[in-house]
This record gives C-alpha cells, structure tokens and sequence, in this order.
C-alpha cells in the first residue's frame, strides 16, 4: 500500500498516542509518517510500504499489496513467450517437412523472416521475464526487497523464513490458488473503483 500523503500533521502525530522513546520517521518529499521498510518512489510521488522497484511496464511501484500480482505476471508472460518458441519450432519442422508448400500464406522468404521475428521477440520476452521472476522469488524467500538489497541495508525487522515469505506474499498454504491471479480478487470492489475513477491495482 501506498502511504496516504500529507498525514505528518501534528494533530495527527498527537492522536497516535505516542510511548516515551518511541520514535516514528518523517518523509520530507511527500509529508507523511514513514512505516518501517518504506521507501519514497520519486516518479509516483508518494512512500510506498515493502517497495521492491518501481515497474515502467506496468507503470506503477511494485510493493506490499500487488507484489502478488507482479510475480504471477512475470511468471505467465515468461510461460506464454516459451509457448509461442515451441509453436514456432512446430510450425518450422512441419514447413521443412512439407518443403515449404502450403505451410503458410505468405512465400518462404517472408514466412522465414517473420518466424526468426517471432522468435528473437520470444526468446528476448522469456529471458526478461524470467530473469525477473527468478529474482522476484529470491526477494520473497529471503525478506528482502530489491531496493533493500541494493542499498545493503540491515534488517531491522525479523525475517520470515522461506515458506513464511512466500505465505505472506501469496496468501494461506501452499495450494493452486497461489498461480490463480484473481483468487481473493473482489470484483465488486474493483467496479465501486472504476466508478469512483480510482486506480483499479493499487500499490
């Protein structure tokens, strides 16, 4: 979630009732109460809880509460762009295969060009997008965002295990629903915001 702007009002900070010692942070960009493990996104303007990175794909931070959805995402995109090479392997064997008659309604030259097309841009989607993946897992399983591990910094909280991550991240035990994107996902919220004219994922 994205940390409300502005709330660093001191009749704010007097409700929070406040134990001797305590001590709470400050964000000077965007005025408001800095949870733990926050971090200032500089092109969304605001603190953002658990940020990993800021996404230019999907023009929006990734963090606490869409983390989820950004992982299984990678995860599909990485599965479809595998999918389309082994089509393309198909279709290239059977035109070998059948020299080249019939195999497609464009001449071979073309066929060739758009097939070597279509898999440079599969083979470059799977790569980033597993690459991704991968180091999107690897954060998850060891507590650690990516602007954390940049930053070297020590942890200050106590990191969950592996398994622990994983359930915070993708929601109760280990079951199907983890590569399910709209398991917990609520519909009628979504069109409340959509009527509203909010954002439909919010970080």
């Amino acid at each position: 979630g994205a940390v409300p702007k502005g709330n660093a009002t001191k009749e704010y900070m007097d409700n929070l009732q406040l134990k001797p010692g305590e001590v709470i942070y400050k964000c000077p960009k965007c005025c408001s109460i800095k949870p733990e493990r926050a971090h200032h996104c500089s092109i969304c303007k605001r603190c953002i809880r658990k940020m990993d990175h800021h996404c230019p794909w999907v023009n929006n931070c990734v963090g606490e509460k869409n983390q989820r959805f950004f992982v299984l995402f990678t995860m599909y995109i990485a599965l479809i762009s595998a999918h389309a090479l082994v089509l393309c392997g198909f279709q290239f064997f059977s035109c070998v295969r059948g020299q080249w008659t019939e195999c497609s309604d464009f001449s071979p030259p073309v066929t060739v060009i758009l097939m070597i097309f279509l898999c440079l841009e599969g083979f470059l989607f799977l790569t980033f997008t597993a690459v991704m993946f991968g180091t999107q897992i690897h954060s998850i399983c060891n507590d650690e965002t990516e602007i954390e591990r940049l930053k070297s910094e020590k942890p200050t909280w106590e990191r969950r295990l592996r398994w622990e991550g994983m359930k915070s991240v993708f929601g109760g035990q280990p079951s199907l629903l983890w590569i399910n994107p709209f398991a917990g996902f609520r519909i009628r919220r979504l069109l409340l915001r959509g009527k509203k004219g909010g954002p439909e994922f919010s970080v």
